[in-house]
């Protein structure tokens, strides 16, 4: 489609019923993915990887090692029927929903396989597949309870025109444009009255109704990215910032270019029967365009049976920043990739005092009255992503520090059994390690083509079998079959050593936390005490406190997940030592442990 007039979005939905949205969010586990690098869905015919034999096969050799870098940064061949042929690999794993990377027609002559650098936003992008292919996948995982959420953009296109000189940076002022792009990238089209019947479906920017100068701030790349109102107003490096309207979010007005923005999204709601959406950048937009489009797609959504129609927000700049943006626009979610990722990672890795990530939720111990207070559904949690935003010299998956990277499972078990809606980064369940100076490192493929995760070439790593998979999938389906782990509050819990002197876990001036950190979900009456351990080597026994209220001497908790299988169902008493009550639990080295009460 190249107009907004080809949209009928009354026929498109009439005598149609929709996959009803989720009544609780938090009770989801996502799974994020970049579509070319996941799946070509021809895994069958492709060699798994063995590590043994096949790490870092393309550095063997300087043409292979230059044919994986310079694949890096282009297209490798993932599709949406790729996405589709993987869905029972992720339901195996426990995944409820998916997180797909944007798929909208990017500009012809860059290779934005990334999706950020859309041309058309009513077109899939040949690369990706069609949209009979997004229909046929939202089919699927509906048929098998999964929801899928896309990524999109409001505050940019992708490099679609050039200004009069090739390198404007913000200055507070309209360039000139010297034109729209053509399918080559040269700046020959005309950025008013144009004859559409000579343009290109792979020319300019579409819908048509985008096609026009005033479309875009046309105020150059932003320079100082913290700087008001150069990081709403300016070009998100060379790609062009759309003129969303002007205004207090009180009294915005949005402006003809938002309202069209708002109309494709709709359309792909109704189309595809879309579930959510993950937001791009919303620190760049103005909160009353992000607000005006969050109450335009909720409202649509609300009409077609989805009360939930979740959108999350990527909001960088800072957890009060955040707080503050989802309160003003009505965004149902913030990503928490900026401080919440950090101090997340680096509790597992024993990197950071445990008791500052504990801080950052609600009913913590530690928190006291703080108005700041993300929970449940208000927030995603990850410690792994595709931009990093917080890393700034070198990129890394958790994995790529090699000293920690056998507490990866401790790092998902903290992510998954604490408040939020968990999110795990795709390849993280087969320990990838990418790492370096540019994005591109952190997003290897999964299946076998130039650019393989563990710098190799030719095999895919859907492996059902690796540990991690394996244990994953344990913990997954213990918070799934809780909902104290989904909807408890959080507690921090003191630790003994000697059943005397209790204690809250802190780093102190260690290089490196190594001993045990423990927490509590409570909900009603019931209690589900968590242990990971931050010591790669040794096994380490301690007394936790619990909840002296809910427990009494006569009860027995026992192991419901352990990281070591030979623990499950082991018996733990209770001990009182004055007002406190505590059980006695050995945790695995770099490992992690779950108990409940016993009932009869």
């Amino acid at each position: 489609m190249k107009s907004i007039n080809e949209i009928k979005l009354n026929q498109l939905t009439k005598n149609r019923t929709y996959f009803a949205s989720p009544d609780s969010w938090e009770d989801q586990v996502l799974y994020f993915l970049m579509t070319d690098r996941f799946s070509d869905g021809k895994e069958k015919k492709e060699n798994l990887f063995n590590r043994a034999q096949d790490f870092e096969n393309a550095m063997n050799n300087p043409k292979r090692k230059e044919k994986w870098f310079f694949h890096s940064d282009k297209w490798n061949g993932g599709t949406l029927k790729g996405i589709k042929s993987k869905l029972n690999y992720l339901k195996e794993l426990g995944i409820t929903a998916i997180w797909i990377s944007p798929v909208f027609k990017q500009v012809a002559f860059e290779p934005t396989y990334h999706g950020y650098g859309i041309q058309n936003f009513l077109e899939i992008d040949p690369n990706f597949g069609s949209r009979e292919d997004l229909q046929e996948l939202t089919r699927e995982a509906h048929k098998n309870g999964m929801y899928i959420l896309l990524d999109i953009i409001l505050n940019h296109a992708g490099n679609v025109f050039a200004y009069t000189d090739t390198d404007r940076i913000y200055q507070n002022i309209c360039y000139p444009v010297k034109g729209f792009r053509n399918h080559k990238g040269e700046a020959v089209l005309p950025t008013e009255n144009i004859d559409f019947s000579t343009i290109g479906p792979d020319d300019g920017v579409y819908p048509t109704e985008l096609m026009h100068h005033d479309t875009f701030t046309r105020k150059g790349r932003i320079i100082n990215w913290d700087n008001y109102p150069e990081y709403i107003e300016g070009d998100f490096l060379l790609l062009k910032n759309i003129n969303l309207g002007q205004g207090d979010y009180t009294n915005f007005q949005p402006s003809e270019a938002l309202r069209i923005l708002c109309q494709c999204y709709k359309y792909w709601i109704a189309c595809a029967d879309i579930d959510g959406f993950r937001l791009d950048t919303v620190k760049h937009l103005e909160p009353g365009a992000t607000r005006f489009f969050v109450n335009e797609i909720h409202e649509f959504a609300y009409t077609l049976g989805k009360n939930n129609f979740y959108i999350l927000g990527e909001i960088t700049g800072g957890l009060n920043f955040a707080v503050d943006t989802l309160k003003k626009t009505g965004l149902d979610a913030a990503l928490g990739i900026n401080q919440i990722s950090d101090k997340l990672e680096e509790t597992a890795k024993g990197y950071a005092d445990p008791t500052e990530f504990f801080k950052l939720f609600k009913n913590s111990e530690l928190l006291g009255e703080d108005e700041y207070r993300w929970y449940k559904d208000n927030i995603v949690t990850m410690f792994d992503d595709h931009d990093m935003v917080s890393q700034q010299a070198i990129k890394s998956r958790f994995c790529g520090d090699t000293n920690t990277g056998k507490l990866l499972l401790n790092a998902l078990f903290l992510n998954l059994m604490t408040p939020g809606i968990p999110c795990i980064y795709y390849g993280s369940e087969q320990c990838f390690d990418g790492s370096g100076n540019i994005d591109n490192m952190v997003r290897e493929a999964m299946f076998a083509c130039n650019f393989g995760a563990f710098r190799s070439q030719g095999k895919h790593f859907f492996d059902t079998d690796h540990f991690v998979y394996r244990e994953l999938k344990k913990i997954i389906a213990l918070r799934k079959n809780n909902i104290t782990l989904t909807q408890g509050r959080i507690f921090v819990r003191e630790l003994s050593n000697d059943g005397k002197r209790f204690y809250i876990p802190a780093k102190n001036n260690e290089e490196r936390f190594q001993g045990v950190i423990a927490w509590s979900r409570v909900f009603s009456s019931d209690e589900i005490v968590l242990l990971i351990n931050c010591s790669i080597e040794t096994a380490q026994t301690v007394y936790v406190t619990i909840d002296a209220h809910l427990n009494s001497t006569t009860d027995v908790f026992e192991i419901i997940y352990s990281s070591d299988e030979n623990d499950l169902l082991a018996a733990c008493s209770v001990y009182k030592h004055d007002k406190r009550k505590s059980i006695k639990v050995t945790v695995p080295q770099h490992g992690s442990i779950a108990l409940r009460r016993r009932t009869a």
